[in-house]
């Protein structure tokens, strides 16, 4: 149906489908580990992007990155496409990947003066006395007519704090030294965890994340998440931030035929877990208002519960895939996700989330007049990319040819990396690799994205494919020996 995103089939083979219309009614994707919710936000990102609406989600395991490259037609989502009775059309998708320590994607950075104080002080898991020290900062330097740039600004606004207490005292209000050395401890603790990275130049233009490709597909932002989950608390307010931001520079839109943005907040219990309640009163206002500037959040996490009440009443657009209930804690909790459903006569919702296979959920989506449609159980239909990770050599490739890379990447950085994906290709076909740069040639990129095009049997490739693969560019690397 136009205007929609197929997500499952039910039993007697009835499409249960997300109008685009209600997307920015925002939604919550849950389940337990193991039980495919990975799959089913790609499937749903996969759709997104043919409706052409741009898309940002966190790459947490690195499996996302998949979309990049076109399904196995031999492979077990044919299988599961075959088996529900549908076709199965192998699809690559226009990738656009970001990474805070800019080894995976283009950089994503920005100040410290723009994440704000609320944001900083939850980074950094500061206590209400210890954030108004913080916010003090924050307003002397505001004061001064300057801005923090990186965390050694802050640090160094806090040692001058420090010594010149008193008279901060006088003019702000009461600080104490523990406060401030607690605050400035915090910091060096987070720098250990190398979100000091985040805070540089160029910081990020939030309208890039709003581009769509050539063909008029939407772009699929994928941030690489694994090393950012070392530091969870960093990573939840970095995406929070993102979320701000996009609220603050996007005009209201009021109701579109589709969103501007679907963001997908995956591990979403990160952000609310301990969440004082000023920071989750800014939550629940940004995720409320957004929704008029076009923009849909999906939550992805392991239960409802981990969502507040006043936030999850936002979520128009539910999918339950199945929960283990092995305590009183675990059922009571099942039964709490059940009443969440509209209920359907047909589906017993309860029993359904205990014993539901991995790739099943149950579904409710908004339909006419913005309505929860009543549950449903469904299997849901397979993704036309690639599942799973692409190759290193496959990821570079798209780094490589980004056209927003001459924006994000100092002159030093791309070189660098344009000589390293050369040495990672010579290496892998057991070529010398001599100590000075050597020739750099686009046209082993676009091979390489060419690749993720093509819908052969496949799995991420492994040296061995690569030496066939690039056997017949022999001529090209002819030059460089």
């Amino acid at each position: 149906m136009a205007g929609t995103i197929d997500i499952g089939q039910t039993g007697d083979g009835r499409r249960v489908s997300l109008q685009l219309r209600f997307a920015n009614r925002h939604g919550l994707i849950t389940g337990a580990t193991g039980m495919g919710k990975t799959v089913t936000l790609q499937r749903i990102a996969e759709g997104f992007s043919r409706a052409g609406v741009p898309v940002f989600a966190a790459d947490v395991k690195g499996d996302l990155s998949g979309i990049a490259a076109a399904g196995d037609p031999d492979g077990k989502a044919a299988a599961r496409a075959r088996e529900l009775g549908e076709p199965f059309t192998p699809a690559a998708f226009p990738v656009r990947l970001w990474d805070v320590f800019r080894r995976d994607g283009l950089p994503v950075q920005t100040s410290v003066d723009r994440m704000g104080a609320l944001i900083i002080a939850r980074m950094l898991q500061l206590n209400q006395v210890q954030e108004g020290a913080l916010s003090i900062a924050f307003k002397r330097t505001h004061d001064d007519g300057s801005a923090f740039l990186g965390l050694d600004d802050l640090r160094w606004e806090l040692h001058d704090m420090l010594e010149m207490r008193a008279e901060v005292s006088q003019q702000y209000g009461n600080v104490t030294a523990s406060s401030l050395t607690t605050v400035q401890r915090e910091i060096l603790a987070l720098e250990s965890q190398g979100a000091n990275m985040l805070f540089a130049e160029p910081g990020l233009d939030i309208m890039d994340f709003l581009q769509v490709a050539p063909d008029g597909r939407g772009i699929v932002n994928l941030l690489h998440a694994d090393g950012l989950m070392e530091s969870p608390r960093a990573y939840a307010c970095l995406l929070l931030w993102l979320l701000t931001e996009l609220f603050r520079v996007l005009p209201e839109a009021g109701d579109l035929d589709k969103p501007k943005l679907v963001f997908f907040f995956d591990e979403a219990h990160l952000l609310f877990s301990d969440a004082p309640k000023k920071l989750l009163q800014t939550i629940e206002r940004v995720v409320r208002l957004v929704r008029s500037k076009g923009v849909g959040v999906y939550f992805v996490t392991q239960s409802p519960q981990d969502v507040p009440d006043v936030v999850l009443a936002q979520l128009g657009n539910r999918i339950q895939h199945a929960l283990r209930a092995y305590t009183a804690k675990d059922q009571k909790m099942v039964k709490a996700a059940a009443k969440a459903f509209r209920t359907n006569p047909d589906v017993d919702a309860v029993n359904a989330i205990t014993s539901m296979g991995t790739g099943e959920g149950l579904v409710s989506c908004l339909v006419d007049d913005g309505v929860p449609a009543m549950v449903e159980r469904v299997k849901i239909l397979p993704p036309s990319a690639q599942i799973g990770p692409i190759s290193e050599i496959e990821r570079e490739a798209i780094i490589l040819r980004d056209p927003l890379r001459h924006k994000y990447q100092s002159a030093e950085g791309e070189h660098a990396m344009g000589q390293a994906f050369i040495r990672r290709i010579r290496t892998e076909r057991g070529l010398p690799v001599p100590d000075e740069d050597l020739p750099y040639d686009d046209s082993v990129v676009d091979e390489a994205l060419a690749h993720l095009q093509a819908a052969p049997s496949r799995q991420p490739l492994s040296t061995r494919a690569w030496l066939l693969i690039l056997a017949a560019s022999a001529f090209i690397w002819g030059a460089f020996l």
